[in-house]
Formats: C-alpha cells, structure tokens, sequence
C-alpha cells in the first residue's frame, strides 16, 4: 500500500514530457462538489481530486481532509482511496450515481489517471469495448478484430499503462484530439514511446516569409493549429472544509453494501443480484467453513441466480480461514470467470464478490492473490488492462 499524499507528488509513470507540479494540478480546478460515496463525505474536484471529510466527533484518520488524486493500484492501473476507485467518486459527484448495477465508469480517452470530471461518464460495459474508439482501436490492432477479442480475450495483450498519467485540463483535450486522430487511422505506432508522442509540445510554427500578414486565413489556422497552450492559473487557496459551510449540492444516498441471499444463513457483499448458494451450511462455525471448502469441489454448483450458473474451477481457503472460489460464469456472459470470497460475519457465511475476468489468468491472479499464493504465472492478462 503506498502512501496517498506522497503519491500525490510522484512523477507521472514513465513519461519524459514536461508535466507542472502535482501540487499545482491539484489545486488548479473550476468546480468543486460534495457527494457521499459509500458512507463517507468526499470534496471533490472537477480535476479530478479527492479529498475525504473528517468524520464528527471521531478521531482524523491519516487521509482525511488531504487532498489527493489517490493511491496508485498497480495491478488494476487506477488511482484509489481507502480501497474506493477515485474515478467513481468522480463520476458520482458529476454525473451522479451509475444508473444500473450493470454500469461502469468509462475513461474516454482511455487514460486510467485522468479522472477529470469531463474524461469520465457511465456506461456498460459492453458499450465500454464497443462505443469507444479509442478502446475499440487498440483491441482491433492487439487482436486483429473484436471478433478474435470476444472469441479469446485472452489470446493477446493490451499495452501497458505507464503512458498514463495525471493531466491538466489543457492536456487533456490535446491527448485526446491524438488518441482519436489515431484510433480513426487505426495504425500501431512506431518509435518513441506512447507517452512521450502523446504528451510532448506541438512543434511551434514559424510563418514561412510572406505570411506574417495577421489577417492571412491560412496563417492565422496555422497558427491556430500549432498552438501550445501555457499553463498559468494560479494555486487557489481555500479552506478544505468550514464548520457550519451550506452543503450547495444535495447529498446521495449511499449505496448498500450488503444484501439479502436466497440462501437462510447467508448474505452477499458487493453483490447485488440475489443469488443462491446451493453448498452453504445452515450455520456458520469453523467447522462448517471446513465443511463448506470440501463441498466446492470442481465441477460443484457455487451460485446460480436468474442469469446461471457459476461452476466451481479451484477453491482454497486463506488467512483468516477465508474461502477463495474462482468460477466459470453463465454461457451468455461478456466476461467468462468470475471471482468471491465467502466467510462467517456474526451468525452467517458472507459471500463477497471479487468481481469478473476476461480470462482464467486474470481470475486465477485475484484468487492467488486471495489466498497469499505468489501469482507471477498469472500476470499480464488482459484483464490487467481492461
């Protein structure tokens, strides 16, 4: 785990362009907003900062009222705060909250550090792979076509993401005029790397002899064209938070983590499709948690609800004598493998979602990384870059 304020003053990954201070991206913004995100009370920037608000009358933790981009999660390439995306805190106080459970935040210009409010927006996310172009692209030359990609996810890789960066408001516009201006040619790159093309200055344009003439169309596109913009707003200081400061916005009902199973003795976490668990002990002791693992053999039915059926590929237990399933998902699912964690909460089995993979490595890699198990033949899935 990396420390979120120290982060916040790292170097942007792997780019040699010239990039402003952290802490003045941090504090160059024009909208700030409050939103309550699964419990706590964020201020947030239309930049793409973050900061969490203090809770009354309980002692400040380490990242309250810090404002920050975020933790940088290396193996899912996203920025987080306190084991919560930044990029749906974002969206949420922007766009509001996703309008089904079926609805992911989209990056438009597909770089996972550029949370400003105007990169994001929600979709599915099947509509994530195919209404993006700049997604779109960068699979079709991976794999040849989005049918070999749905055919095989895992059949090739995405490239990396240490192009990827924080970004002013200026650069963003600018990256994404590239993006789209290449995913439109549909060509892979050649030379340099992505980050330094992407980010580096246009060249400045010197008018050729004869066109110094102001009122010249054509000098006056090209130079339009060629523009460079500078990056002068001031740091804008504020107060973080006023007691008895009028909330402007109205505040979200935060989203329920736990609900109901179809199961007596159960409940699900981060699950929100009520689901049966045909396997579980009535009662939750240690001895039915030894119960439960040796019932999960492969091939056993782990849950079914009204999409299918999830059938059991590997289950082990971990610290905390956790239970780790890796499953095959319904036949008609975008993403075929999917990951949970089950465990006794109070007088029942928690079953909690470790969420959906392209491929087996990538579900694998959650389970290894579940159980304390090294995980190094299971890196560099697409599901790393997806």
């Amino acid at each position: 785990m990396h420390d979120a304020d120290t982060f916040a003053r790292m170097p942007a990954l792997g780019s040699t362009a010239e990039q402003p201070q952290t802490e003045v991206l941090l504090h160059t913004f024009e909208k700030e907003r409050e939103v309550v995100y699964r419990g706590e009370v964020y201020l947030v920037r239309d930049n793409g900062a973050v900061s969490r608000c203090a809770r009354p009358q309980v002692r400040r933790r380490r990242l309250d009222e810090v404002w920050t981009f975020g933790t940088f999660n290396r193996h899912s390439g996203y920025f987080e705060i306190a084991g919560h995306v930044v990029h749906r805190i974002v969206a949420t106080a922007f766009h509001g909250p996703g309008p089904s459970p079926d609805h992911v935040v989209d990056h438009i210009d597909t770089n996972r550090l550029n949370n400003r409010a105007e990169n994001l927006r929600w979709v599915t996310r099947l509509d994530n792979i195919l209404l993006n172009p700049i997604t779109r692209a960068r699979i079709e030359i991976a794999y040849g076509s989005l049918e070999a990609f749905f055919k095989n996810p895992g059949a090739c890789f995405i490239p990396k993401w240490e192009w990827m960066r924080i970004v002013t408001k200026e650069q963003a516009e600018e990256s994404r005029k590239r993006l789209l201006a290449w995913a439109e040619k549909g060509q892979a790159g050649r030379g340099g790397t992505l980050g330094d093309w992407l980010y580096e200055p246009m060249p400045k344009y010197s008018a050729p002899a004869g066109e110094e003439d102001a009122g010249a169309p054509l000098a006056a596109a090209q130079r339009e064209a060629f523009h460079v913009p500078t990056f002068t707003n001031p740091l804008v200081e504020r107060d973080v938070r006023r007691a008895g400061a009028v909330v402007v916005r109205a505040a979200l009902e935060p989203e329920p983590l736990d609900t109901p199973s179809l199961t007596a003795g159960a409940f699900q976490r981060k699950w929100r499709t009520p689901t049966e668990f045909p396997h579980c002990p009535g009662t939750a002791t240690d001895d039915a948690v030894k119960d439960y693992l040796e019932r999960l053999t492969p091939g056993a039915m782990f849950a079914r609800n009204r999409y299918g059926e999830n059938i059991v590929v590997e289950a082990a237990t971990g610290p905390d004598n956790i239970i780790s399933v890796v499953c095959s998902a319904p036949p008609d699912s975008v993403k075929g493998w999917t990951h949970a964690k089950v465990y006794r909460d109070g007088q029942a089995f928690c079953h909690e979602s470790g969420g959906t993979f392209f491929s087996h490595e990538g579900a694998m890699k959650a389970h290894c990384m579940a159980i304390g198990a090294p995980y190094d033949a299971y890196e560099d899935s697409i599901d790393d870059y997806c």
